[in-house]
């Protein structure tokens, strides 16, 4: 199913998430359409990374379920990429950046036990000149720099050439070069046509990000284009008193030019 024919690209109705028998998320209920670069946004243990790993069936909902493009995602698997949190991930695994690159062109293969062909080692090749680590294809992961990480992730994201992106904070614990180079990644993305949902703590760049927001507080506050959101009456709902103490500091932000962000969580 294709854009053309539905105007929904994921469908995520009355989501009920619980951990312990806390809800985490309550009847979440919402459509996204397809080519928008998206954001979930939303204090600290709102649930947005939960929110992103029920998308992609890594944790069992309560109630409700998540439709992309129109089917069930082990029906479209091939088409969705997902770039988890950067702290989940073994990086003493012993594993080259080029080998994780790879990683992403495993849907591609011929067969299970194949080898990758020359085509997938020049398309891992292209992505990792990309993000600007083509220099590093032969270097342990371990060796690597937070940023340099994350941009390996987003190679290996790039080389799977999906058509759905799920990313979980890409931009947490990277320098600003980083993250300037993987904004600019992403809108590269967007801009073929592609989509992206992406999970992101702060909240002063969320609306130069993101041209579509889903702002959560276990409930879901809103949902649509960020013009629409990012209104006060949803900021106060979402972040409530957190709220009084980011806008007390905003000044600080454009005048001293340093970002506020709450510290991110590696579990939500």
């Amino acid at each position: 199913m294709n854009e053309a024919h539905n105007p929904i690209l994921l469908d995520v109705h009355n989501l009920t998430v619980s951990y312990g028998g806390k809800p985490v998320l309550w009847e979440i209920d919402f459509e996204m359409p397809f080519g928008v670069l998206g954001g979930i946004i939303g204090p600290n243990g709102s649930g947005k990374s939960t929110l992103l790993k029920t998308i992609m069936a890594l944790i069992e909902p309560l109630s409700g379920h998540v439709n992309i493009f129109g089917k069930g995602l082990d029906e479209v698997r091939s088409k969705v990429s997902y770039v988890p949190q950067r702290e989940s991930v073994d990086w003493d695994f012993p594993a080259s950046v080029l080998d994780v690159v790879l990683m992403g062109r495993y849907m591609k293969k011929s067969s299970f036990m194949g080898a990758y062909s020359k085509t997938d080692v020049e398309i891992a090749k292209s992505a990792l000149e990309r993000v600007g680590m083509d220099t590093f294809q032969n270097r342990q992961i371990s060796k690597l720099s937070g940023g340099q990480q994350q941009r390996v992730f987003m190679a290996r994201a790039i080389a799977q050439d999906a058509d759905f992106y799920l990313m979980d904070e890409p931009f947490a614990g990277v320098d600003a070069a980083s993250e300037r180079l993987i904004m600019d990644v992403l809108l590269s993305i967007r801009d073929s046509g592609k989509s992206l949902l992406i999970v992101h703590h702060d909240l002063h760049t969320a609306r130069d990000y993101f041209d579509w927001v889903v702002m959560l507080n276990t409930r879901l506050v809103a949902a649509g284009p960020k013009d629409e959101i990012f209104t006060e009456k949803n900021l106060q709902e979402a972040y409530g008193g957190k709220l009084t103490v980011l806008s007390q500091l905003s000044h600080l932000v454009k005048d001293r030019d340093f970002p506020v962000r709450e510290k991110p969580r590696t579990k939500k």
